[in-house]
């Protein structure tokens, strides 16, 4: 009997039309570490008296479907988490394209993502899938991966694929040697690390329905935090903390064969830090910073990629 194994998993992904809706075909195959999507239906225990001390059958509670996806960071998959994140682009070029997401869009697409184990057979479909949360971290080495927190209406589980045949990516894949850092225009020297994090906070729309599902994830305020680690050589974003000015800060990506991706931060703002000397080491500070609307800009944030992709 075939075991699952997770070497032969696979995923798959397309955007909805109507929100909960699979569509019909427009799968593509999607890069993955690893994922915890999934549905679950906790049981409520019966507080019934009367009946003795063993207890009554228990209750079905709401269904609750939701997880994480380990994404890496790579120049084409990438962008449909991106538009996941902000909504769709704006794009052009005439190849390679630039794809141009922007925060603060009140609509954000809902996807449908099925993973599947073929040799169970078991394939779940999830539709109805919002992105409330991406997040990743840079530093010198390691594989760079993105984590995308999703919001999903449901669960279909089937013993056939309802994907077909999903369309192929190249795997361009970016790494922590491609990336660098810049602060208003120029480079941020003495970076330890730095933690980006994204955040939609969706609002469950949780109405009385005979499935149990949600009828939607809405985004609400939105939130961009990190923090940068740097080794202390200089007094420039201590004395920016201090006068509680913004900057604008840059994370960016770029291969040799020229894929890109920059996500720039317009405004923001750092804490004052403590700065300890523990020992005979290098002094360290660390900086969580938090991002707000820039009045210039009139956005918090802007990710741009480049790439041999035409639309998402």
């Amino acid at each position: 009997m075939a075991r699952a194994q997770g070497a032969r998993a696979q995923m798959a992904l397309a955007f909805e039309t109507t929100y909960g809706t699979p569509p019909v075909g427009g799968f593509t195959k999607m890069p993955f570490a690893s994922t915890s999507l999934g549905a679950e239906q906790p049981l409520l225990n019966s507080e019934l008296l009367g009946y003795g001390r063993d207890p009554l059958a228990p209750i079905k509670d709401a269904v609750t479907a939701d997880g994480d996806v380990v994404v890496p960071l790579d120049a084409e998959a990438f962008g449909f988490w991106l538009k996941a994140a902000f909504g769709d682009p704006t794009t052009t070029g005439t190849g390679p394209w630039t794809h141009e997401f922007q925060s603060g869009s009140w609509t954000l697409p809902s996807m449908s993502i099925e993973t599947g184990m073929p040799e169970v057979p078991r394939f779940a479909m999830y539709s109805g899938c919002v992105l409330d949360q991406i997040n990743w971290q840079m530093q010198r080495s390691g594989l760079l991966t993105a984590t995308a927190r999703l919001v999903a209406q449901g669960e279909t589980v089937g013993t056939t694929t309802s994907a077909g045949t999903p369309a192929a990516l190249e795997l361009q894949r970016f790494g922590h040697f491609n990336g660098a850092i810049t602060r208003n225009g120029s480079a941020l020297g003495n970076v330890v690390s730095a933690d980006i994090t994204y955040a939609n906070n969706l609002d469950r729309i949780e109405t009385i329905r005979s499935d149990g599902r949600i009828d939607g994830a809405d985004p609400s305020i939105a939130a961009l935090t990190g923090s940068i680690e740097v080794r202390f050589a200089d007094q420039t974003l201590v004395t920016q903390a201090i006068n509680g000015d913004p900057c604008e800060l840059e994370f960016a990506y770029m291969l040799p064969s020229g894929e890109s991706f920059t996500f720039t931060v317009h405004a923001v703002y750092l804490p004052r830090p403590r700065i300890e000397i523990s020992g005979p080491q290098g002094v360290q500070a660390t900086f969580d910073w938090q991002a707000a609307r820039d009045s210039t800009v009139g956005r918090m944030c802007t990710a741009t990629l480049v790439n041999d992709v035409e639309i998402y």
